[in-house]
């Protein structure tokens, strides 16, 4: 296979990743908190000597989109809403993770848990447990049971945004975290996906025709040389 191949498959390859990256976002329109990605290309510039440089195609990294989602109102007591920049921290078994979705539940001890028993952590860090009574959540993330605060739920950002890796699901690994600025929390709501409908759908339709477009150079590619072998074997 010639230069022109190689490079073609690189791209080939690259959409074909950004094509499953659009197909998740468009999967999960309707989860709460999830985050839509994007693929970041780049080039790869190798000299070729007399035959001049050859480009390649790489699609290895992905961009969070940060902006804020829609609330929507569920009336749960556990239900918290981020308006503003932010996360939620919360303990897994790998290792803390930075979190938007905020759909809660007290666990058998009490602790505040995700729907995958991951538990919030609280402006210390520490897991937040909630002692019988109303639970009230006000603005700034303190917790109060019957008018008594009790804990306030943290809101934490990476030190590095560019150091934001989506994990699974809802969950970012954001390595080192700071604390958040200038966010609120409300309760009874959640965020909804970011994901446009509209420009995922246009993009996926943009991606796969810039597929077909490198397939059909590829099949014509393939055509040449096996016309050219035949020839030159008469």
């Amino acid at each position: 296979m010639e230069a022109g191949g190689y490079v073609t498959l690189t791209r080939q390859s690259g959409l074909m990743r950004e094509m499953q990256v659009v197909a998740n976002n468009i999967a999960n329109l309707s989860t709460a908190g999830f985050r839509r990605e994007g693929v970041v290309f780049s080039e790869y510039v190798a000299n070729g000597g007399d035959s001049g440089s050859v480009s390649m195609a790489r699609a290895n990294a992905r961009v969070v989109d940060l902006g804020q989602g829609g609330l929507s109102q569920t009336g749960g007591a556990f239900d918290f809403g981020i308006e503003g920049d932010g996360f939620f921290l919360v303990a897994t078994p790998d290792g803390q993770r930075l979190t938007r979705a905020g759909s809660f539940t007290p666990s058998a001890d009490g602790q505040l848990v995700t729907p995958d028993g991951n538990a919030l952590l609280d402006a210390g860090g520490s897991p937040v447990t909630v002692p019988p009574g109303q639970i009230a959540l006000a603005a700034d993330g303190t917790l109060s049971a019957n008018g008594q605060p009790f804990a306030k739920i943290g809101l934490w950002e990476p030190v590095d945004p560019l150091s934001l890796r989506h994990q699974s699901g809802t969950l970012f690994d954001g390595g080192a975290v700071q604390p958040a600025e200038g966010a609120t929390l409300v309760q009874g709501a959640l965020e909804d996906s970011n994901v446009n409908p509209v420009s995922e759908v246009a993009r996926m339709i943009e991606v796969q025709r810039a597929y077909e477009l490198g397939q059909g150079f590829l099949d014509r590619e393939d055509e040449r040389m096996r016309g050219t072998i035949q020839t030159l074997g008469r």
